[in-house]
């Protein structure tokens, strides 16, 4: 919790009461639903929370945005997202039914109202979002794919609509093809040698006239 206060000094009493909360929920639905493993269950805020937030160095999503959280497993990036921007609406999509179940008790047992859940696959979803989050759950070439069509064509960020994404590693191969990515890497505003190769990928859509 205190790497939380550490790189975001301005958070309100609701906020700080809602990441404090987030260790005993996490452990209590682990014992039953296990959706996080051992040993990042005693790291949750390093590995999970502010590896989530890293999001928010790269991007202050505006109120009344959109974002969808695609893959979210037990409601990462999504849950720290939502507890940070609470005037966005976040929608967490995942296809494993115990996941959403996990992500569910824990949005109540923090009272987020901005968090909607599916239990299903991205290419089902109808609607349309400002941004697309995620944590490496696939190739960017296949993520693209998923989420193709989902992307809102009204922009309200600097940052042009599109794909925020969660990485690691040389990503040199997988990023060939998209020349207007912008690759955002997490050293740059955590200390901590966890990140040493983690990146926050950002791709803008491109729309036909």
């Amino acid at each position: 919790m205190e790497l939380i206060k550490k790189y975001f000094t301005d958070l309100t009493e609701t906020q700080l009461e809602q990441f404090s909360k987030l260790q005993e929920l996490y452990e209590d639905w682990n014992l039953k639903i296990n959706v996080v493993s051992r040993k990042d269950i005693d790291e949750l805020y390093l590995r999970h929370v502010l590896h989530s937030l890293g999001i928010a160095k790269v991007m202050q999503f505006k109120p009344g945005s959109k974002v969808m959280d695609v893959g979210t497993g037990g409601g990462f990036p999504g849950i720290p997202l939502a507890i940070l921007f609470p005037e966005t609406q976040f929608h967490l999509v995942d296809s494993i039914g115990k996941k959403i179940k996990v992500v569910n008790e824990v949005a109540e047992g923090l009272g987020l109202q901005n968090v909607k859940t599916t239990n299903g696959r991205v290419e089902e979803v109808k609607d349309t979002y400002d941004f697309i989050v995620s944590r490496a759950v696939a190739q960017m070439e296949t993520f693209v794919g998923w989420t193709k069509g989902k992307i809102a064509k009204k922009q309200n960020h600097d940052l042009k609509n599109g794909i925020l994404y969660l990485k690691g590693g040389d990503l040199t191969e997988e990023l060939e093809k998209y020349t207007s990515a912008t690759t955002y890497d997490l050293p740059d505003f955590f200390e901590e040698e966890f990140f040493e190769t983690k990146k926050v990928v950002h791709l803008g859509m491109k729309f036909k006239a």
